[in-house]
């Protein structure tokens, strides 16, 4: 767990980096403001509705557009409560047990179970389960090699290192490079906005992470000061005072 002290510049840093951090991130979400730099490649817009004529396995009743979103919010929102909450169990289980490659096995197996019975409730087509070698297999692989795997264990290595709260404070940042990474390569329109939302997250993310630095840094001098043997050494004055005498 984090100590925080708000008389030490560290804890009041680690404090202001994270209200500034989740700030921005409310910044790039809700606001959206002129845009500043237009793409002339159309791109792919993710405003388009989402049209269904499954029935709504939640309330029952034939869903819309509208309620996919609300759903969809809902379940995001309650999975970006629940991951620190995670963070901080796996951060003491790695004190415990410190290996990664275990732990994340584990982790994805539990995972996987529970996806496979979710995923039978919820859908019943046969022909949805099976696996063509096209796009929908490259996906599969990639999201388990690189998502779940290879993500998993860099987050669990990170955990065992420096703690939850800087693997945390990489989730906001990653709405920057989310911002960044579509005007550049998918031809997104930069807003004001996320602009705007994008500079705040990062004055955040380095406000924290210098904070982190100089707590590590105060801990080590703290250490070493303990660690070193008492010294020995009589002052000369009171001696030469003696041998006087």
């Amino acid at each position: 767990m984090e100590k925080i002290e708000l008389k030490r510049a560290s804890s009041t840093a680690k404090v202001l980096g994270t209200i500034i951090s989740i700030t921005g991130a409310f910044v790039v979400t809700l606001y959206k403001g002129p845009p500043v730099f237009l793409q002339s490649a159309p791109s792919m817009s993710m405003q388009q509705p989402l049209h269904s004529s499954k029935s709504n396995w939640l309330f029952g009743a034939p869903h819309s557009a509208k309620s996919n979103w609300v759903i969809g919010a809902i379940f995001f929102a309650t999975e970006y409560v629940l991951v620190p909450f995670w963070y901080i169990v796996q951060a003491q289980i790695m004190k415990e047990y410190p290996s990664e490659l275990t732990v994340v096995f584990f982790y994805n197996l539990f995972v996987t179970f529970i996806a496979a019975i979710v995923g039978f409730f919820t859908e019943r087509d046969s022909r949805a389960w099976r696996i063509r070698p096209d796009i929908a297999l490259a996906s599969i692989l990639c999201m388990g090699l690189f998502g779940s795997c290879l993500n998993n264990t860099v987050h669990t290595w990170a955990l065992r290192l420096k703690g939850p709260v800087y693997v945390v404070m990489f989730k906001p940042l990653s709405i920057a490079i989310a911002v960044a990474m579509g005007v550049t390569f998918l031809g997104d329109t930069l807003y004001l906005g996320s602009l705007i939302g994008a500079t705040i997250i990062s004055v955040g993310f380095y406000t924290l992470m210098w904070g982190k630095a100089k707590e590590e840094i105060g801990e080590d001098c703290v250490e070493d000061n303990l660690e070193s043997p008492p010294s020995n050494k009589v002052p000369l004055l009171p001696t030469y005072v003696k041998e006087q005498l």
